[in-house]
């Protein structure tokens, strides 16, 4: 066996090739999945050179997939969970009673601050999005407004909860890496985080203002009347869902139970037969209204299927990077960046090119501390920093889950991304902010 990382030059052409790849992949439209399947065999093939066997390489994958399983099981549960709130009336009970309060001109800024607020209740981003973030869209269609604002106000407000909830498990996996107090965590975030969330809001305030949609949400009231049976017990699942997330219940724990508690209404309160329970969880909500089909239509498992299979191919590469040493070229690079640019520059330019090859934030946040865990020496403001890169740039990479799961779930291009601007705001903040 030839060891960890012991050709540098090598490293940086497979990394640079399946960057390459990636890239290509976005330019014409190609699947990423495609990409990340070459990835996989570049780091398979750099495995086989350093002298590992097929065997070996084969556990190095499933040893990244077992970590996984619970991000794959909160995916079936997201993709029930909004094909039944569809299908039980619970969406469309919340769109119609939301019209009372909704003004078209403000409600960039409503759907920002309301995401933001469901996100920091429940400390899940793809919980947020699959309910308060569907809610969004739904209204947003009723108004006209263009789906890349809304998804971008809706990404910015899931992952602001996300990074500061104390509910919230990168939060806990930072605190837990860095092995500092929670709490006292969240407390330096939210101080960070001041001025670039009120510039957040004041943006898209204005942008709202200055769209002035011509749609209104009242016409999507009546549409939704002629279509669902509307009444204040099909809020039961929204409202368990968050009443649990008050009492700090596991995430998967409310979902299951507010899935539970929408099979009966979509029995009986909106007269589904039982026999299309199944075919609804599975393929999605389809109403046989045409013009509430356009605001409700959605979800189910297969609706999942594609960030599914972004997650296990891409767990697959934190075994192969640890067991191989493949990233090692960057450690001297870090330190470098370190010493010109400072501590908190040289994390966020580590957590980039990192977040871009781990496709999801879990592995970037473990990946980035373990290549800038040498150049920090205040594990509380190591903590800080981790927060304010790696939990936020992750989102900002179009192939990653953390942004594609959010966006596909509430029917957003990714284009959005350009719109989600706490989460750019927050790290140039702190890039400015930080002397040197």
């Amino acid at each position: 066996m030839q060891g960890k990382g012991q050709n540098r030059k090598l490293q940086i052409a497979i990394v640079g090739a399946f960057g390459g790849l990636l890239i290509l992949c976005v330019v014409l439209d190609i699947s990423i999945l495609v990409a990340l399947i070459g990835g996989l065999g570049l780091f398979l093939g750099y495995g086989r050179y350093c002298g590992f066997g097929a065997k070996e390489l084969l556990n190095f994958c499933l040893s990244g997939v077992r970590t996984t399983k619970n991000v794959l099981l909160t995916f079936v549960l997201i993709g029930i969970l909004t094909a039944l709130w569809r299908a039980s009336g619970c969406l469309a009970t919340l769109v119609v009673y939301a019209t009372v309060f909704v003004r078209p001109w403000i409600f960039l800024l409503f759907t920002f601050l309301m995401n933001c607020l469901v996100s920091l209740l429940t400390g899940t981003a793809f919980g947020t999005a699959a309910t308060m973030g569907v809610i969004s869209m739904s209204l947003a269609s009723a108004l006209g407004l263009s789906p890349m604002w809304v998804g971008g106000a809706i990404l910015a407000g899931v992952f602001f909860g996300d990074r500061c909830s104390p509910v919230s498990t990168s939060a806990l996996l930072v605190a837990t890496l860095t092995e500092t107090n929670l709490y006292s965590n969240i407390r330096a975030m939210i101080k960070s985080a001041n001025l670039p969330f009120i510039v957040s809001c004041l943006l898209y305030f204005v942008i709202g203002f200055v769209l002035n949609p011509a749609g209104q949400v009242q016409d999507a009231g009546s549409v939704l009347r002629r279509a669902f049976i509307l009444s204040p017990i099909c809020l039961l699942p929204a409202v368990a869902i968050l009443v649990l997330a008050l009492f700090k219940v596991p995430v998967k724990k409310a979902m299951f139970f507010s899935i539970l508690t929408a099979l009966p209404l979509a029995l009986f309160a909106q007269n589904m037969p039982v026999e299309n329970i199944l075919n609804t969880m599975i393929f999605g909500y389809q109403s046989p209204n045409e013009q509430a089909a356009v605001l409700m239509n959605g979800g189910g498992l297969f609706s999942m299927a594609r960030v599914a299979a972004i997650v296990c191919i891409s767990s697959c590469y934190s075994g192969l990077f640890q067991a191989t040493g493949l990233l090692s070229f960057l450690e001297k690079i870090i330190q470098k960046m370190d010493k010109k640019w400072g501590n908190y520059r040289a994390i966020l330019l580590t957590s980039i090119p990192v977040s871009a090859i781990s496709c999801n934030q879990t592995l970037s946040i473990i990946l980035t501390h373990q290549l800038t865990k040498s150049i920090s020496k205040d594990p509380k403001q190591h903590a800080l920093n981790l927060e304010n890169t790696a939990v936020v740039v992750s989102p900002l990479i179009p192939w990653s889950i953390a942004s594609s799961v959010v966006l596909l779930s509430v029917g957003a291009p990714l284009s959005s991304i350009l719109c989600a601007f706490f989460l750019y705001l927050l790290p140039l903040w702190c890039w400015f902010r930080e002397k040197g």
